[in-house]
Formats: structure tokens, C-alpha cells, sequence
């Protein structure tokens, strides 16, 4: 049996990130495969390995690494698949490891999680084969159940160790709440057709958004784009994020605080590629986008780089699509021989 998911390590110290990943397949019963394999002093067998197992059809590729982490984005260089990149916590807390996994330069995009997240790169690959795997879609749905459930039950762990004159610990009890699905409202300009929806937060973000359309009209991916903010929007943002029921990956731009593609995670199990973006340096948006807690995880790809997000939304939908995969090579090594 062919490991549709592949982990690479840059060193083998990084094993206990790699373990994060580990439990989270087993769980999800997804086979993988484990190597070891630096960019910097074995980059002949990185390009091997990434050569050999794409053919043999590994469909997602997971690179972990710190210090001047290049590996992911040496992988991505050898490959059409996906590949997600794990920082690993260093000397500088893994501020190096981050900027260079994240800031690849187009048309090779890695999708990073936060310092350390092996257990979130997992979840991610998962939601990628999830997309042509209804199996694995199941699981990841239940995976997600039981993160909500102990955020529910932690109400009461944590709330009942509280020792306070004034506190009402009985006020609106979290499990009698009543909380209703609201009806879908259709909305006629919106492509409901589209397996891509790329939504920018605000209309500054709009420069980059275009970038991402243009992409994917090459790559000939059907999409949908439009500005909306969960925080001044709320209402229109859930119909919206909701009724793209045909969507299978989300594209989220934001210039600030990454608040729309946290909107996006808490409203989809569909994959979300984030792209913080601004006019300076774009950090509060990158470290706000790419930190997400356990569960729930950003591919979060470079600042400003809407079109390597449109190519990772590629490599994701070309991965059960012959077609698909044709004009995302030729794209790709195009590109890759200017």
C-alpha cells in the first residue's frame, strides 16, 4: 500500500514534532510514511526521495524542520503535491524556521502551520485528501467534534475550581443553551458552482485577491471572489461561508488582525489557505494567520503571495484530477525555468 501522506525531517532531533503528526494519521488511520532527510547536507536524497514518492503517489508531503528551514520549500521545488511546513522552535523561538518555511518565493508554496503544530500539518494533509476521500472527511468531522467537546466540557473542569463569592456558576449552563442553524440566504452574484472561494477582508486586500483569480483562471479552476469581514459582517459572512457547499478550499486575504480566515476555520471543515498581506511587513496578520490552535489550522503561505496560494489550491484539487495536474505542471516548471 502506497502512503498517501509523506513526513520529512530535517534532523532527527525533530522527531517529537514529527510524533505530534504521527498520532493525529494513526488516528485518522491514514497511512504515511517517516524519513529523515536535510535540504542542506543531503539535499540529493530530499530531491530523491520527493521525485520517487510523488511518482509512487504520495499525495501530501509534510516537512519538518528549524533553524533556516528551507527543507519544505526544497520539497515543493521537486513536487506538484501539496507539502506543509512544521517550524520547528529554535534559538529564536522559531521565528527563523517560520520565515523561512512560509516566505517561499512563487510559484512553490508551502503551506505552513504554527511553531511546532506537527499535530495541526497533520490535520491539514488530512483535510487535503479529505477533499476526494469522503472516509477521511468523515474522520476529520469527528476529530473536530471531539476538540469542540472539550472546549464544552471545559466549562465545568475549569469553572468549578473557581472559589468566588460572586460568581453564579449556574448562569445560562453552556449544554441547555439553544443554539439554532439559520436557513442559507442565496444571494444571486455569488458563484455557488465554484470549488475555490477566495475572500479578502477588506477592499485594500482586493490588489492581492485579483492576483489569486488570475492564477487560478490559468490553472482553469471555476471560483468565486469577494470582500467580506466576519467582524462588520458577521451575518452575510456565515450565509456566505455556508451556502458554498460546492467549495472545496477557501482562500481567506486579510491585511490586519487574521480574523477572516479564523472566521473561515470556525465555519467550514473544508481546507483554508490563509495569505497575510500589507503594505509594510504584514507581521501582525502572518503571526495571527499561521498560530492557530490545535484543530484547526491555516495553510498559511508568504505575505503578499496571492499566487503561490492560488498554485497550493492547484496541487490540492490536482490530486484526484489527471487534468488538473497537467496545467499545474506546466504552470509550475514554466515558471520554475525563467
Amino acid at each position: 500500500m502506497v502512503p498517501k501522506v509523506m513526513i520529512i525531517l530535517g534532523s532527527g532531533s525533530d522527531i517529537d514534532i514529527a510524533k505530534k503528526s504521527i498520532d493525529i494519521l494513526e488516528k485518522l488511520e491514514i497511512p504515511y510514511s517517516l524519513k529523515v532527510a536535510s535540504a542542506h547536507r543531503t539535499h540529493s536524497l530530499v530531491k530523491a526521495l520527493v521525485k520517487e514518492a510523488t511518482e509512487a503517489g504520495v499525495e501530501v508531503f509534510i516537512g519538518i524542520a528549524g533553524l533556516a528551514a528551507h527543507l519544505p520549500g526544497i520539497i515543493s521545488a521537486y513536487t506538484h503535491r501539496p507539502v506543509i511546513g512544521v517550524p520547528v522552535k529554535g534559538a529564536v523561538g522559531g521565528i527563523d524556521a517560520l520565515y523561512a518555511s512560509v516566505q517561499v518565493p512563487y510559484p512553490t508554496p508551502v503551506a505552513t502551520v504554527g511553531i511546532n503544530r506537527g499535530d495541526n500539518a497533520a490535520i491539514l494533509a488530512a483535510q487535503f485528501i479529505g477533499i476526494h476521500d469522503p472516509k477521511v472527511a468523515v474522520k476529520i468531522s469527528e476529530l473536530r467534534n471531539e476538540y469542540a467537546t472539550k472546549v464544552i466540557d471545559s466549562n465545568y473542569t475549569v469553572i468549578d475550581e473557581i472559589e468566588g463569592n460572586y460568581i453564579d456558576k449556574d448562569f445560562l449552563d453552556i449544554k441547555s443553551l439553544k443554539i439554532e442553524e439559520k436557513e442559507i440566504e442565496t444571494c444571486r452574484k455569488y458563484n455557488y458552482d465554484a470549488k475555490v472561494a477566495v475572500l479578502a477582508g477588506n477592499y485594500s486586500d482586493i490588489v492581492i485577491a485579483k492576483k489569486v483569480a488570475i492564477i487560478l483562471d490559468r490553472l482553469k479552476i471555476e471560483h468565486d471572489m469577494q470582500v467580506l469581514c466576519p467582524i462588520r459582517h458577521p451575518e452575510t459572512f456565515e450565509n456566505y461561508v455556508k451556502g458554498m457547499k460546492n467549495v472545496d478550499v477557501f482562500i481567506g486575504i486579510s491585511s490586519n488582525s487574521s480574523i477572516i480566515t479564523g472566521g473561515l476555520c470556525g465555519l467550514t471543515e473544508k481546507p483554508v489557505i490563509g495569505v497575510p498581506c500589507g503594505e509594510k511587513l504584514g507581521i501582525d496578520s502572518l503571526l495571527s494567520m499561521v498560530n492557530m490552535p490545535p484543530g484547526v489550522p491555516v495553510a498559511t503561505v508568504g505575505v503578499n503571495n496571492g499566487r503561490n496560494a492560488a498554485i497550493l489550491a492547484g496541487e490540492i484539487l490536482a490530486v484526484d484530477n489527471p487534468d488538473k495536474k497537467v496545467i499545474l505542471e506546466k504552470t509550475k516548471n514554466k515558471k520554475m525555468s525563467i
